[in-house]
Order: C-alpha cells, then structure tokens, then sequence
C-alpha cells in the first residue's frame, strides 16, 4: 500500500508515524492490537491467497472485485458510493471516479478503479482491522492482505474515540471531492437529520420532500460555501453526474446507506465497550492483588462505573434512540440491497425477524439492532453481556414504558421480546416465559 502514496502526502504521513511512536493504549496489554491472534473474514482470505486457493488474475479489476467480494460473503448489491477525498486513496477519487464501500454484517470492501481494494474485518474481540490488497507490488509473487498502521491515523483516533473503528462523514465537497473543512464535518449516524447527511456521498432511491448534501458539489465565493441541494434529490440513476459502467453497479441506494449508517455506530459502541471494559478490568485485577483482596469476576468501583456507562450507551444504539425520523411518505430503495440484506435474517416461528424493515417512519420495523446476533456482541466480557441482557429485559419486559426508551410502544417491545426469545440462544433463565 505504500508504493501507491504520492509523493505529496509524504511529509504528513511522516509526521503521523512520527506521533504513532507513541504508542496508543488499544496496541498495549491487555489488547495487544497490532499482534493478538486474528478471527476475521479477511484473515481467512489472506490464507486463501497465500496457499493458493484464492489465484488473482489482475488483468480485469471489476472481475477481481465480484470473486473478493463473493469469497467474504459480501454482497454486490450493498454498494455504496463516496466521492469525496476522505481516504487513503483520495489522490484517486474523484465526482467522476467515486470510491465504492460494499459491507456485510462483519466486513466492508473499498474499491475505487484504478486503485487497490481496502479491507475492514470486524474481529470479535479487536473490532475493525485494517488491510488492503496491491495486486501490483513487484516484490511479491502471490499478493496478500496488507495490514498498515496508517489507516489508524483516522480510525484509531479522536473520531473513534480513540478506538479502532470505521466512521461515516458528511462533508462539503468541491468539484474535485476536496471537503470545504470550513463549512464543517459531521460524523453521521441513524439519529443525523435527513439533511445533514451524505455530503460528498452519491445517493439514489427516494425521499419525498425531503433533501439531503448527496449528489451535489459545494461552491465557494467570498469565504461563503453554498451546496445546491435540490438538482440531486430523488435520484433513480447516477449516469448524468459519472460513467457509473466503471463500476459493479450503477447505483448507491439509499437503504444501504441508512443501514450501513446504523451499523458502523452499532460496531462502535461495542468496540467501545469491550475496550474499556478489558482494561478497567485488568486494572480491578491488579489493584486487588495488590491490596490482597481476594479475586471476584463481578464488577465493583471503577470497573462497576464504566460497565454501568457503557450499558447504557450500548442500549440507547441497539433500540434506536433518537432515530432521526423518515421524511413523509417513507424512502424507497432497490429491492436487491434489501433481499440481499434479509438473507440471512433470523426469523421467528412466527416470521418476524430483526432484519424486517419499515421505511415508512423508521428504518426498521422491529428497533433492536440485527448486531446483537453478532459475533462482536457475544465475545463481550460475560458478565457484561448478563448486565446488558438484564437491562434489555427490564426495559422490554416493563408493563410501562421506561424513561429514555417511551419510542417503543408495548406491542413493538413485546414483538422484540419474543423475536430474541425465539432466535437468541444465550439469553440467561430470567428471560424465560413464566
């Protein structure tokens, strides 16, 4: 990956390494991120490319892309697309050459043409890691997965709470995709306002009446940055704004981004989580050494604190607090993003599943995240995981709706309850129907 850095980004990216000598706290004990065992899907690829299994032919990139794409079990129907200069590859992204993001539940794909693919497989107990794949490198026979310390610059930083993590921005951007940084950021999520988001992002499907920064170029005159809103709304194709042929697809639809929007604040605050709960934990182990008290795997002081904090923000996430609602008459998307997406839903008897949507006033029509199915959730601490499961249940099993949480109405709190009754295995005996 490094060979495709220009030459102009070289000073930058040697101070960044320069402030990486540092080390930050997720590469040390008891994390170790950059050296503990790895159990992500791009692991798996990177031995499949290695032993042979996984042969490239570079000569037809797109080609490359669909058989990546269909060994990580992620679908081409998810795609997305971004235009604006916000990763490692901005030098190759443009309005008219946009970056592409596919994901699946555990991993996501970037790919811009004419460049390499960037990988993030989300391991259960590191979250995000890294990687990206150069079939070009002439020191190489057999490409592999590269993992760099240089994605961590952005996702190991301030904007992920000094975690790693993947983000979601909206910028203004201008006619060659450089954000307008004095027009501000915004790091977006499900509760983000329709019109705030997708700044730099193209965008198709519909909204109604409502307008949103995607599709649209930012102007600036006088030190006074102004973006269009209108012309880009309620977009069926993108071929008038780029040659989208160059691509998988010739859309970027609206559901998947609203999905993938959800997803990444999901993955974070688990991230997040496990995090400090590993340290806060292995600091409760050393200073009852050190005071000769005896050892206990439940949670006191400090420890008890950041487990309560995280509890919370885990559960605000998961049910969709604050879930910014949808413009009148719903969206629409395409119909392949959405099967593709349901396809390994968890049904209960009665076909009700986590993975249903609503589109009409919310995304979803069952608000508790589908992530809770995740391999994230179920490497958390276990006596974490039995604090959440016991506020979950508190807060669906409530005859009146709990402070904070008044959004899901009896019959919805009751249809979650049984959905996870039906479909989620390690629910502890309180959970049980009386």
């Amino acid at each position: 990956m490094r060979l495709l850095i220009p030459l102009a980004a070289a000073a930058s990216l040697a101070a960044a390494s320069s402030a990486r000598a540092q080390r930050i706290e997720y590469e040390e004990a008891p994390h170790h991120y950059f050296s503990a065992p790895l159990h992500d899907r791009c692991t798996a690829l990177d031995a499949a490319l290695q032993s042979g299994r996984f042969p490239i032919d570079s000569a037809n990139p797109k080609a490359l892309l669909r058989r990546v794409l269909a060994e990580l079990a992620v679908p081409e129907a998810s795609q997305v697309l971004v235009f604006s200069k916000t990763s490692v590859q901005k030098d190759r992204i443009t309005p008219s050459n946009p970056r592409a993001v596919y994901f699946s539940d555990d991993t996501y794909v970037g790919w811009v043409p004419g460049g390499l693919i960037e990988f993030a497989g989300l391991d259960p107990h590191l979250g995000p890691v890294f990687y990206s794949l150069n079939t070009d490198r002439p020191d190489r026979a057999t490409p592999r997965l590269d993992r760099s310390e240089i994605c961590m610059n952005c996702h190991g930083g301030s904007m992920t709470n000094n975690v790693p993590g993947v983000m979601i921005r909206s910028v203004f951007p201008d006619k060659d995709g450089t954000p307008l940084l004095q027009a501000g950021t915004s790091l977006i999520d499900h509760s983000s306002p329709i019109e705030s988001r997708w700044g730099g992002w193209y965008v198709t499907g519909n909204h109604g009446t409502a307008r949103h920064m995607g599709n649209a170029i930012a102007t600036q005159l006088n030190g006074n940055v102004t973006l269009d809103k209108e012309p880009g709304a309620n977009l069926s194709s993108l071929d008038h704004l780029f040659k989208t042929s160059s691509h998988l697809r010739p859309d970027s639809d609206i559901v998947a981004l609203m999905t993938l929007e959800h997803q990444v604040a999901m993955q974070s605050r688990l991230t997040e989580a496990a995090y400090d709960l590993r340290s806060a934990i292995t600091r409760q182990k050393a200073l009852r050494r050190e005071l000769a008290e005896p050892e206990t795997d439940d949670f006191v002081g400090s420890t008890k604190i950041v487990a309560d904090s995280h509890t919370e923000k885990i559960m605000r996430c998961l049910l969709f607090c604050e879930e910014a609602p949808l413009p009148d008459g719903g969206i629409d998307g395409h119909h392949d993003f959405q099967s593709s997406f349901r396809a390994n839903r968890k049904p209960s008897p009665d076909g009700k599943s986590l993975k249903d949507f609503n589109l009409l006033t919310r995304l979803f029509k069952y608000r508790c995240s589908y992530l809770i199915y995740s391999q994230q959730w179920d490497a958390l601490p276990d006596r974490f995981r039995t604090m959440l499961y016991q506020r979950l249940f508190q807060i669906l099993s409530s005859p009146t709706p709990i402070p904070g949480y008044t959004h899901l109405s009896t019959s919805e709190r009751a249809d979650i309850l049984a959905i996870l009754r039906a479909t989620k295995s390690d629910l502890p005996p309180s959970w049980k129907q009386g």
